[in-house]
């Protein structure tokens, strides 16, 4: 082998013995590093699934037109310190909850002192709304029997119905009240906590379409 062939054989060398040195230092240093991307998302991966995208069910039918946009419900809740009244808020509708305590002795549909005060301020937020339909839904919690629970359920919706009718003053407003016991508790009824939250009587109307 001339000479110049074998500075050449030693230059070869040399670069693929430097070139390891570099994968194994890139690797190194990179090993602790967390992923750019999770496992399976990285840009070179394969998709899980084939998709065909001149599939005929992807493409709408001739003729077709999209169906118009529309703002989804998105519940926003708020709750007193004390969890005596909620207010849950979407883009159609205002729900306010009042424990039964804040308005009635224990096992009684007659009114506190406290309660006209609660219920006026409600009965000004749907005049102010412009609401034609509200509804007045009374709940117990589950000690007692199930048509005791019924029975009061219903005698208390129709005591807060009664004051609201006084106050509200659109035309025509149309009430539903209704009395449904223990069904639909929101909190656990394992707990006196729980049954108190679902010892409430629940009004909802619809927010006004007026900007």
């Amino acid at each position: 082998m001339t000479a110049r062939r074998r500075a050449a054989a030693v230059t070869a060398v040399c670069a693929l013995v430097v070139a390891g040195a570099h994968l194994l230092g890139a690797g190194a240093a990179h090993a602790d590093e967390p992923p750019t991307a999770p496992p399976g998302a990285e840009p070179s991966a394969s998709a899980p699934v084939s998709i065909d995208s001149t599939s005929p069910g992807l493409k709408i039918p001739q003729g077709g037109v999209l169906a118009p946009a529309k703002v989804l419900d998105i519940a926003e809740v708020v709750e007193d310190l004390g969890g005596e009244q909620r207010r849950q808020e979407t883009n159609r509708t205002v729900m306010m909850a009042l424990q039964s305590e804040v308005l009635f002795p224990e096992n009684s549909a007659v009114f506190n002192a406290q309660a006209a005060a609660r219920i006026q301020a409600i009965a000004n937020e749907i005049n102010q709304q412009r609401a034609t339909r509200v509804r007045v839904f009374g709940f117990t919690d589950d000690q007692g029997s199930y048509e005791h629970g019924k029975q009061l359920s219903k005698q208390r919706a129709d005591a807060v119905h009664a004051e609201l009718a006084k106050v509200v003053t659109g035309p025509n407003v149309a009430f539903d009240v209704r009395g449904y016991s223990e069904d639909y508790p929101i909190a656990d009824n394992g707990t006196e906590e729980g049954r108190k939250k679902n010892r409430r009587v629940e009004i909802t109307f619809p927010r006004s379409t007026e900007k």
